[in-house]
């Protein structure tokens, strides 16, 4: 696969994230430019998807709150979290999103076996949850990834977040992905500590892997 991976450990703008975003997915579309994988940092944000709502937002503080044009509702972004951009043409491959949903879901899912971290999808909830760690079972299911995608022409962009270190009390001023009564975890507060760029490496490996079953 001809897939570029673009690893940045400085923060980067929401707003011209979303910009590069679009004119790299209308060049792949176009044929002159490869697919991305964009690993990538944002400083303190609230977005806002498309599905979201008012209400999402418990408590304004000083974090900025903003609407954007990916799938979902209301999350937070920010130091010790990490994005993960894909603009990924699935022209090329099976045209079924919920596939692709299903291979970043898995592809985490994976990744986190290897620090015996037990995970679970829901349908009705799209993100990665933790029901366990080391063979012992949680009371409730944590959220330790979300996920937000567009579609262009059959060509992906945005992506998913993943919970490395940040500070977890961002979370108490709005409803995560419009959900009330869920916690967010990181592999901090699992005990696990790892730095970014070990994170990439390997969640790359995985996703890249499971993308070819997407024939």
């Amino acid at each position: 696969m001809n897939i570029e991976i673009k690893k940045d450990y400085k923060f980067i703008d929401y707003q011209k994230s979303i910009n590069f975003m679009k004119i790299r997915i209308d060049e792949i579309i176009k044929g002159t430019n490869k697919e991305l994988i964009w690993f990538l940092n944002h400083d303190h944000i609230y977005t806002q998807g498309t599905s979201s709502s008012k209400i999402e937002i418990l408590k304004e503080n000083n974090i900025r709150i903003l609407k954007t044009n990916r799938g979902g509702k209301t999350t937070y972004h920010g130091p010790g979290q990490r994005i993960v951009y894909l603009m990924i043409n699935l022209n090329d491959r099976k045209k079924d999103l919920r596939k692709f949903i299903s291979i970043i879901e898995q592809s985490l899912m994976d990744f986190l076996k290897e620090y015996k971290i037990d995970c679970a999808t829901y349908k009705d909830r799209v993100g990665i949850w933790v029901i366990g760690q080391n063979g012992k079972k949680f009371v409730k299911e944590e959220k330790i990834g979300a996920i937000g995608l567009r579609l262009k022409k059959w060509t992906t962009y945005h992506g998913l977040s993943f919970n490395i270190n940040p500070k977890m009390n961002n979370y108490d001023d709005i409803n995560a992905c419009g959900l009330d009564n869920y916690k967010n975890t990181s592999l901090k507060e699992l005990g696990i500590e790892i730095d970014e760029s070990k994170f990439d490496e390997e969640y790359s490996k995985i996703f890249l892997n499971k993308l070819k079953d997407l024939k």
